[in-house]
């Protein structure tokens, strides 16, 4: 394998090292041979109001070319992202061109996250029209926001576009904040300063600051008002960060460019979507493969054991033979399907792996778990009477995060031992399993639940308990109540899941008024959560008739 790069004097030593990482990540991966390509950097990309973006063209060696493959992000073009989304398909036969979003390494103007991002993928599409290596075939490719760029790509979907391959993406940015009700502070105060710095630290600057991300942001998660408190800490290098936080309304005129649910509607190429159970837009992901394929769009999904950030780790082996299986059907024209089943999920749990499916929930019967008065949780309806459950949430104290559907950090699946201590935790387990019980599907939590506050959250979660007593999350759900429409009965969605509950394990839900800071706590007030700042504690208590636990099992 030969790698060009532009001239310059290390210019021989950088392509033996780049043609030698390519070909040892290439057998890591399991993956095609490669061959060379020729980067050339730097380009500019001119926009409609004036503004070039820079983008970096790898040209494969092969010809001819199977292809263009365009990836549009904000995290700069060298790196993991060049190494993952550019070399690795270039040396199996694809132009691509690696783009940065405008305000971010090079690219002109200032940073403002996903406002411009519809203009500036079809102007760049317009001046690949123009290229005389390109031969009118394009894909689109990549995770996070490089999947967000795609989705405002196909706003309206240029006519040379064959295929996308979205990645762990929103279609949906204002659903991604303030969703659930709440701001989802612990992640997108975290991006915005790993953003904010990301063009001025080195690599070790970079660990040490990932490293210390959780003690440098705690004043901004804990800090009240809300608003105030992470704009200290981001010191003004985030000038987004308010308008997130303080705009919860979804109708607010401002969320509109990064709201991009038409593109479903609007896409007719096959999309290979790719999730994890554990990434914070798991959601997402299913609901865009559950509206495409009820369009009868060619689409496939793939959901594996993951947290967001194991798309560049762990994932990365799967995910790049998935795609490049995907662009050598639907771009380069191979003959042949070459997928073997529409939907592909890791079955977690006890002797889970990977399981082939032609759609996306399977058929699967209702499990009724009751909760019980002695704390156990099991088929039975509660005497009737039975006492209360009660527990007191105090946004003083907030009930912290554990693991579960977060950016990074401490996410995924973690014991849940030290949570389920706390006063303000209520837990229901079931009996010891004589059988293995698979999940397969979204949980549903319904709660006889009152509250003296009406301002009040409620957080629930699903775990597995071994038998050494280890608890283990699986699935949970978060909403924040309707002050003006109080409930008798709260009804909580959990995240989908597929997981086996294994043969000696038990069964637990767990209860609690919020989790902080992935979600932020609610203060107990009427006042804007933004500019809030007085606390006001809510006793919570949860009649056991009426409080029940539905679960998807495979239909046996």
């Amino acid at each position: 394998m030969s790698t060009t790069f532009e001239p310059g004097p290390v210019a021989s030593t950088r392509r033996w090292q780049a043609g030698l990482v390519d070909q040892l990540l290439g057998r890591l991966m399991r993956l095609p041979a490669g061959s060379g390509y020729t980067v050339r950097r730097d380009l500019r990309v001119p926009m409609r109001d004036g503004v070039q973006l820079l983008a970096d063209h790898y040209e494969p060696a092969t010809s001819p070319a199977l292809g263009t493959v365009l990836v549009r992000g904000p995290y700069g073009r060298a790196a993991l992202y060049a190494l993952l989304y550019a070399r690795l398909y270039a040396a199996r036969g694809y132009h691509v061109l690696l783009q940065s979003c405008r305000g971010t390494f090079g690219s002109g103007d200032s940073f403002q996250p996903m406002l411009r991002e519809i203009d500036d993928g079809h102007d760049t599409v317009a001046w690949l029209r123009d290229q005389p290596w390109f031969d009118g075939r394009l894909a689109t490719m990549g995770p996070s926001y490089l999947g967000f760029t795609q989705w405002a790509l196909l706003m309206d979907p240029p006519p040379e576009l064959r295929t996308a391959v979205v990645s762990m993406a929103p279609h949906d940015f204002s659903r991604s904040t303030h969703g659930t009700g709440a701001f989802t502070l612990g992640d997108f105060l975290g991006w915005s300063d790993l953003v904010a710095h990301q063009e001025e630290t080195g690599f070790v600057r970079g660990l040490v600051r990932s490293a210390t991300a959780g003690r440098r942001l705690k004043p901004g998660l804990d800090g009240l008002p809300l608003g105030g408190a992470g704009e200290e800490v981001l010191a003004g290098r985030a000038s987004w960060y308010r308008d997130w936080v303080s705009r919860p309304d979804p109708g607010d005129r401002y969320w509109k460019p990064m709201q991009l649910v038409e593109a479903l509607d609007r896409v007719q190429v096959p999309v290979l979507l790719i999730g994890g159970w554990q990434d914070l837009f798991l959601d997402q992901t299913l609901d865009q493969y559950a509206h495409l394929h009820r369009r009868g769009v060619d689409v496939a999904l793939t959901v594996g054991p993951w947290t967001h950030i194991d798309l560049v780790t762990k994932a990365a082996p799967t995910t790049a033979r998935e795609t490049l299986d995907w662009l050598g059907e639907h771009l380069a024209g191979s003959p042949g399907r070459r997928r073997p089943a529409p939907v592909r999920i890791y079955l977690t749990g006890a002797d889970g792996g990977w399981r082939g499916l032609p759609e996306w929930p399977p058929t699967a019967d209702e499990e009724v778990l009751y909760l019980q008065s002695d704390g156990g949780l099991g088929p039975d309806d509660p005497p009737t009477g039975a006492a209360p459950s009660r527990f007191t949430y105090d946004p003083a104290r907030p009930t912290p995060t554990v693991g579960g559907r977060v950016l990074a950090g401490a996410s995924g699946i973690r014991d849940n031992r030290a949570l389920e201590a706390r006063p303000d935790v209520l837990t229901f387990t079931g009996a010891v399993l004589a059988a293995d019980l698979e999940v397969v599907g979204a949980p549903v939590v319904e709660l006889a639940h009152h509250s003296d506050n009406p301002h009040a959250d409620v957080f629930v979660r699903i775990c597995e308990v071994d038998a050494n007593g280890r608890s283990r999350n699986v699935s949970d759900g978060f909403v924040r109540l309707d002050a003006a429409d109080p409930t008798e009965v709260v009804r909580v969605e959990l995240d989908a899941v597929a997981h086996r509950f294994g043969a000696g394990h038990r069964i637990r839900l767990q209860i609690s008024g919020g989790a902080h800071p992935r979600f932020a706590r609610n203060l107990g007030t009427e006042e804007p959560a933004a500019a809030a700042t007085r606390m006001v504690p809510s006793h919570r208590t949860i009649t056991l008739g009426g409080s029940r636990v539905v679960l998807p099992v495979a239909a046996r």
